[in-house]
């Protein structure tokens, strides 16, 4: 991640350099793929036009580069329109769409073509199955996510792995089932991960349920003792409950153990550069005339709104 500005202006050098050297497939997919990450949705559509111009043959491995792309710059209408005119397709195409759809909260456009996947004879892997269930997950499809969940492996021949409990633990903390989540992973076959008990833990959050938020946190910490997200975790749990002196406990514990929260990151576009800032930093030179625009911007009045995505320092997640 550190060297996706690197990664593109290589890949422009290349296209304009005097050596006749074209880029293939697999660079085209690869500059995609940064774009993806950066949100650079301006560059990843000047890679499509120039495939475009260009005539370059549409394989899979291109197929799914763009799907993935515009999947994930917000772009899910383009991604589909790629997916739909697409000679060749494999499962990774299949799962970028999918994944796709997952992203942007449509539980019911992962089932639709998870079931298009199957008809066309195309078998399902556990990033399929994932995507499906976060789709659900988002979209409160609890049913049908419960459903794909248990004939996974009697029916679609894929192995549960954690991310498949992390999902329904996820679904079932979102929907307020927290007794069943919690049921769930005490009964799993594996051991819970920072993910499948992070997950209980932000549904104990959005429903206020002290006890298992308590169990739950102490397990995320045995798993990251260094984690600081869970005690701010636990002071808003404890706070929304009115257990002050748990308030208390809990900040002064941050303060004895001396952790540190994961700082935050954002990628900010301004006239076609892009400026980096980690939380609360206000070094860079021009931090007032860019708060003035982004404070337009949630008004409704900035002339050219940036173009912004965020992601997390260090690539925690956010």
């Amino acid at each position: 991640m550190n060297q996706c500005q690197e990664a593109i202006d290589l890949f422009n050098s290349l296209l304009y350099s005097s050596s006749g050297i074209r880029p293939d497939n697999v660079a085209l997919v690869s500059v995609l793929s940064v774009c993806a990450q950066l949100g650079n949705l301006e560059q990843g559509r000047e890679v499509h036009d120039y495939v475009i111009q260009n005539g370059i043959q549409m394989d899979a491995l291109l197929s799914t580069g763009l799907v993935d792309f515009y999947a994930k710059c917000g772009y899910i209408e383009n991604a589909i329109n790629i997916f739909e005119t697409s000679s060749e397709k494999n499962l990774f195409t299949w799962n970028a769409l999918l994944l796709g759809f997952a992203v942007h909260g449509d539980g019911k456009a992962c089932l639709d073509y998870f079931s298009r996947m199957i008809k066309d004879g195309v078998r399902p892997d556990g990033v399929s199955v994932m995507g499906v269930l976060v789709g659900c997950s988002h979209a409160g499809l609890i049913c049908e996510a419960r459903k794909l969940f248990c004939s996974m492996e009697t029916i679609y021949g894929v192995r549960r792995e954690l991310k498949h409990y992390g999902c329904m633990a996820d679904l079932f903390g979102r929907a307020g089932l927290i007794g069943e989540a919690l049921e769930m992973i005490k009964h799993m076959p594996i051991q819970g991960d920072i993910y499948t008990w992070g997950a209980l833990l932000a549904g104990c959050r959005r429903h206020g349920m002290v006890e298992i938020a308590e169990e739950a946190a102490k397990q995320v910490q045995k798993l990251n003792p260094e984690d600081g997200g869970v005690y701010s975790v636990m002071v808003d749990i404890y706070a929304n409950s009115d257990m002050w002196d748990d308030v208390a406990k809990t900040r002064s514990s941050i303060k004895t153990k001396r952790i540190k929260k994961n700082a935050a990151c954002s990628l900010i576009k301004l006239n076609g550069v892009s400026y980096e800032f980690i939380a609360g930093d206000e070094s860079h030179p021009q931090t007032n005339e860019i708060y003035m625009v982004l404070s337009g911007l949630v008004r409704g009045i900035a002339p050219n709104p940036p173009s912004c995505h965020q992601h997390p320092a260090n690539g925690e997640s956010a």
